[in-house]
């Protein structure tokens, strides 16, 4: 029934997402969206999933796009004719949602049953994960173990996605982010940031969010998180600070010159990590002749290597908000 409902819950508030015409309660809505499937993902015992998923899709996700509707403007401007173009183009996304449904319908009729033991994914690398885990890893969390090191490439990849979305941010916004000058509105923008409950407030949760950011980083091996998280949970905190005290002291507190650096030093790091794993002797990404004893080497991989992830995430998540936190000021001054 628990199930049932927090599905029933994913729809209802899909359905609500499509139907608002106020972008700022779309946003909302996403961000719960976000909550009802991490505690979906936490039912099914994918405890990792549903932490990324609450630090993302309930997280950080809103904070971005509620400085996106600062750009854009907080409704949609209509017409007749987009009215009438509208109607059209969704008529043709249910014709087309609807026969991908169809499909994918049909497809899972030859399935095997949810949890099957003689399922062609319980018969594959998930037993030799599992069997054999504890020996070549040697840490209690069997998802790191997966991430970190069976599927390195892949993880590699995954920051390589990240680094390059925050360089094609920065390259489409004015190089002014990096410089130094004061806002031309920057008594109203303290006169906006004057709350002083939101302050004393973030005053206690700011250092407490950058806390809990470090403890996931580094406790990765043994519990959910990693440096997917952490990054993404660092990154939240240096946001929430630059939404109450403004950009201006946000760039004094952490440069975005640094931050750009820090980006591409977090996946040096991760690549580092194979080419020493290379020199030793090993291929790239094995972890396990970085030491005499191999568990011991995954251990010191996998942490070098999180770290990265780390760096990279928290990094590249400030960079895209400094991005475009500061072209809203920009338009603001220009009106």
């Amino acid at each position: 029934m628990f199930d049932i409902t927090l599905l029933v819950l994913l729809v209802v508030t899909a359905i609500a997402i499509t139907r608002v015409t106020d972008l700022f309660a779309a946003v909302m809505l996403s961000g719960i969206y976000g909550l009802l499937s991490a505690s979906f993902f936490v039912v099914l015992d994918a405890v990792d999933v549903a932490f990324t998923e609450a630090a993302v899709g309930a997280g950080i996700f809103p904070l971005l796009m509620l400085l996106v509707l600062g750009v854009t403007g907080r409704y949609e401007k209509n017409d007749l004719n987009r009215v009438k173009a509208s109607v059209v183009k969704k008529i043709s996304v249910f014709i087309t949602l609807l026969i991908t449904g169809g499909l994918l319908v049909l497809g899972t009729i030859d399935m095997p049953a949810f949890g099957d033991v003689n399922a062609p994914a319980q018969q594959h690398v998930n037993i030799r994960y599992i069997e054999q885990s504890p020996q070549e890893i040697g840490i209690p969390n069997m998802v790191t173990s997966v991430l970190a090191s069976y599927r390195g490439y892949d993880t590699l990849g995954e920051v390589l996605v990240i680094f390059t979305a925050a360089m094609g941010v920065l390259a489409l916004f004015s190089s002014q982010l990096f410089s130094t000058r004061a806002p031309a509105i920057k008594v109203e923008k303290d006169h906006m940031h004057d709350h002083n409950v939101l302050r004393i407030v973030s005053k206690i949760l700011i250092p407490l969010i950058l806390l809990f950011a470090f403890y996931v980083q580094f406790h990765g091996e043994y519990g959910p998180g990693g440096g997917f998280q952490a990054g993404v949970i660092f990154a939240a905190g240096i946001i929430l600070y630059t939404m109450l005290y403004g950009l201006d002291k946000a760039r004094q507190v952490i440069k975005p010159g640094v931050l750009r650096v820090l980006c591409a030093f977090g996946v040096f790091i991760y690549g580092s990590t194979g080419v020493v794993s290379m020199l030793s002797g090993g291929n790239f990404l094995d972890y396990s002749v970085l030491a005499n004893d191999p568990v011991i080497g995954q251990h010191l991989g996998i942490l070098v290597i999180e770290l990265g992830v780390g760096i990279t995430i928290a990094a590249g998540m400030i960079l895209i908000f400094f991005a475009f936190s500061h072209q809203a000021e920009s338009q603001l001054e220009e009106q």
